[in-house]
């Protein structure tokens, strides 16, 4: 896909994202893989107000190009893309629910077999950094080992997939199923799957294009 193309994409995708209710103003972020660098959504512009020539390209080199800031996590993205060969699009979001379990510092665990989704048997919450930061960075790639999503403790989540298509629906799914996990929690603990139960379904999902 030509870049004017993959610009005008990222803005629809971020357009949706809020559209969904993941994410509000112009907090979140979303990018994907281009060429040996990535193309990243603009710092501090609400989406409506952004045109495709305000998507920054962060080189290879880590060098921004382009008439606005790239957002203040282009570093987490970089290092995800770089420790994830299979990451195209990368979709960070201050959703609700993710975010409500990520201040309690709580993962999801294996109460619903779709957690297989993430690509594991939970999704982690990466321990708390400051926003924009290499600490932040290396956090939610260690949290992202083995999984395609996971929560960033006092901040949002964080979600890898093939393409902005697929970023954003596992986006979805992984909030669905933090909206689903609070409302259990709101009765009991939920019993959990075990560790065979999951194996299964994780085997029964290789073939699960979310």
């Amino acid at each position: 896909m030509i870049v004017s193309e993959l610009r005008k994409q990222i803005l629809v995708t971020a357009l949706a994202m809020n559209e969904r209710g993941l994410n509000q103003g112009s907090s979140g972020n979303i990018s994907v893989r281009h060429e040996n660098g990535l193309l990243i959504t603009p710092s501090a512009l609400p989406y409506e107000q952004c045109s495709p020539d305000d998507v920054v390209w962060i080189d290879g080199e880590d060098r921004a190009h382009g008439i606005r800031r790239p957002s203040s996590e282009w570093q987490m993205h970089a290092n995800i893309y770089r420790s994830f060969p299979q990451a195209g699009a990368i979709l960070h979001a201050h959703s609700t629910f993710c975010t409500t379990l990520a201040c309690l510092k709580r993962s999801i665990p294996a109460f619903h077999y779709m957690i297989a989704v993430a690509g594991g048997d939970s999704i982690r919450c990466a321990p708390y950094a400051l926003f924009g930061t290499e600490e932040l960075s290396a956090s939610a790639v260690s949290a992202l080992h083995g999984r395609t999503a996971a929560l960033l403790a006092h901040h949002g989540m964080v979600c890898f997939a093939a393409d902005l298509e697929k970023v954003l629906a596992l986006a979805v799914e992984v909030e669905t199923l933090a909206r689903m996990y609070l409302q259990a929690l709101q009765v009991a603990e939920p019993p959990l799957l075990s560790q065979a139960e999951m194996d299964a379904v994780l085997e029964r999902f290789k073939d699960y294009k979310p």
